[in-house]
């Protein structure tokens, strides 16, 4: 047991008593318990398994290559449509939690396989995403901006043409774009300061 994680579940205000029977289920399955994003993060051999988290109506165990898992029980649950990897199994109640556990032990274990085989996640290529035209008429207009944009990581290029796609007006699409021309041209992702 980790005590920076004890610190985060006994400051937990919601939660908590579904935290601590999901970190004893997690723990028996022999993963090292760490602190990561601030939340609790399980590993094998430096390599992140699963992690638990909450949110304002359910807490979850989110399994990092959940879309290499099999899901007999057809219980993991893709967050959004943007999320290519992870998948979650979500509770609102820690009777649900004990209900399940050999079958999260299980799910657990299979996580632990796919990495000790060294199983990789297909993720799309930044190519496949659509760039917004407004998006797409600045790179045309600006060289730099575009040298810039696809100097980035594809994670990083990525991120940008989720978040200026998301609005439907064009207006407010145009105004994002505005506000990151800058922060592209200095090589930095949408959330790095």
């Amino acid at each position: 047991m980790n005590p920076k994680v004890d610190a985060v579940i006994n400051k937990a205000k919601k939660w908590q008593a579904e935290y601590k029977k999901l970190r004893t289920i997690v723990l028996n399955c022999k993963l090292t318990e760490e602190l990561k994003w601030g939340v609790p993060c399980y590993t094998h051999l430096g390599k992140n398994i699963v992690l638990i988290h909450g949110f304002k109506e359910y807490c979850a165990l989110l399994f990092m290559k959940g879309s290499l898992l099999k899901d007999d029980r057809g219980i993991l649950i893709r967050q959004t449509d943007n999320v290519q990897a992870g998948r979650q199994i979500r509770f609102t109640d820690v009777r649900e939690i004990a209900k399940m556990e050999s079958t999260l032990k299980a799910y657990i274990r299979e996580a632990i396989e796919i990495e000790k085989a060294g199983l990789k996640v297909n993720y799309k290529e930044v190519t496949e995403y659509k760039i917004p035209k407004e998006f797409q008429d600045r790179l045309d207009k600006t060289p730099s901006l575009k040298k810039s944009f696809n100097a980035l990581t594809p994670g990083r290029q990525r991120a940008y043409l989720l978040y200026f796609s998301a609005p439907k007006q064009s207006k407010t699409r145009e105004s994002r774009i505005e506000k990151y021309v800058q922060k592209i041209l200095k090589g930095k992702g949408l959330n790095d300061f």
